[in-house]
């Protein structure tokens, strides 16, 4: 006898239970993704390298509400669509120079981020708070892999200062962590409520 791993079947997520599941709406939500982003990335405290922006809280609920594969295209949609040149970034930053600012390096880490918390969403993790927080603080985490050591790069190779692994840790994570907790735990209380008025919507039909 050969023991085989049972992969947890994919649930629909928040989008699917809202909307029917065809290549216009994800297409649709794909760039409403977009626009959450561009707003959220304004809310900002800035910091001399990364600010701190409402991205991350952003990533978390686009990635949970529309599934691994669309969360992870509108975040790749924001990217691209900010290299191009609208002012999509913090700052109402955006244009092709964008890839030597010390934080884009978390912009890249946002499309894994956003696959992460779908497919946690599509495993059901987001209708119950407690396990919902567990896997957006997860995902939180996920872009300052890519993030850190791109700030560091940059200021580094193009911005010609030394910075070594403390002072990166200093300037691109430490700051972060305690509104990378809020942000989860906010995601964590909001896309639970949605799912509980769906639940609630359903029972009235």
């Amino acid at each position: 006898m050969t023991a085989t791993a049972v992969v947890p079947a994919r649930r629909p997520v928040l989008a699917d239970a809202v909307l029917p599941r065809t290549r216009v709406t994800d297409a649709l939500l794909v760039g409403a993704g977009v626009l959450v982003m561009a707003l959220l990335a304004q809310v900002e405290i800035p910091l001399p390298l990364v600010p701190i922006t409402g991205q991350t809280l952003g990533v978390l609920l686009v990635g949970a509400a529309l599934g691994a594969r669309r969360g992870a295209l509108s975040l790749a949609a924001y990217a691209v669509v900010g290299l191009l040149g609208a002012p999509v970034f913090a700052g109402f930053a955006g244009g092709p120079a964008t890839v030597l600012s010390p934080s884009f390096g978390f912009i890249l880490g946002f499309v894994p981020a956003a696959a992460v918390a779908g497919w946690m969403a599509e495993r059901a993790w987001d209708r119950q708070p407690l396990r919902a927080a567990a896997g957006f603080l997860a995902a939180s985490a996920i872009p300052f892999l890519t993030g850190v050591p791109y700030m560091a790069a940059i200021v580094n190779l193009v911005m010609g200062e030394p910075m070594g692994l403390q002072a990166a840790l200093a300037a691109g994570l430490w700051p972060f962590i305690p509104g990378g907790i809020v942000k989860a735990l906010l995601a964590a209380a909001l896309i639970p409520l949605a799912w509980k008025g769906v639940r609630a919507l359903d029972a009235r039909r």
